[in-house]
């Protein structure tokens, strides 16, 4: 049986956890990284999370999935080959290492943006980091043991936060700003 979902309270540490990875990111991958981002839950203060450190680095161009994958795989971070979503290659934490998700897009892609205007979104509005804090909370209390269901299940909810979100980023101007690393 796989661990069980859990979701804590805000962790003041999760910025220092990231700032020490994305050092160790910026300094390994120097310009090839065109960005590294602290995004996911864990970004967001105040935000309740699984304690998932979610990281997005942004590249020109995927090019040879092999040199990305030694390239991580010095720092102990390996290749999940099995990852379904082909706009991102998606690396994990090796044993015994803190838990780390590293999602490596290209820059300008949909899908990095999204992650970085959901990231800013929910930064600027506390009530949207209560709301989707009880929606987990409440997930992750009936699906304890079902982390394809948990992820399924909140989609409807991280959808209707984009909308917002892209009407917010009309009104504002939105872009995202510098890199976090």
């Amino acid at each position: 049986m796989r661990d069980p979902i859990v979701i804590m309270p805000y962790d003041a540490n999760w910025p220092a956890e990231f700032n020490e990875i994305g050092s160790r990111l910026r300094h390994a991958l120097a310009a090839r990284a065109l960005r590294i981002d602290h995004i996911g839950s864990t970004a967001i203060v105040g935000l309740d999370a699984k304690p998932v450190i979610d990281i997005q680095v942004s590249v020109e161009r995927f090019n040879d999935k092999r040199e990305l994958a030694e390239l991580f795989a010095e720092l102990g971070y390996l290749l999940r080959d099995d990852n379904p979503d082909l706009t991102k290659r998606y690396f994990r934490e090796s044993d015994g290492m803190r838990r780390t998700h590293i999602h490596v897009r290209e820059q300008g892609s949909f899908t990095e943006q999204l992650a970085l205007l959901f990231r800013d979104y929910v930064r600027a509005h506390a009530h949207e980091a209560k709301r989707y804090a009880a929606v987990k909370h409440s997930l992750a209390k009936s699906l304890r043991h079902e982390r394809d269901r948990y992820t399924e299940e909140k989609e409807p909810y991280v959808w209707d936060i984009l909308r917002s979100a892209s009407r917010w980023s009309q009104k504002t101007g939105w872009k995202p700003g510098e890199s976090d690393a």
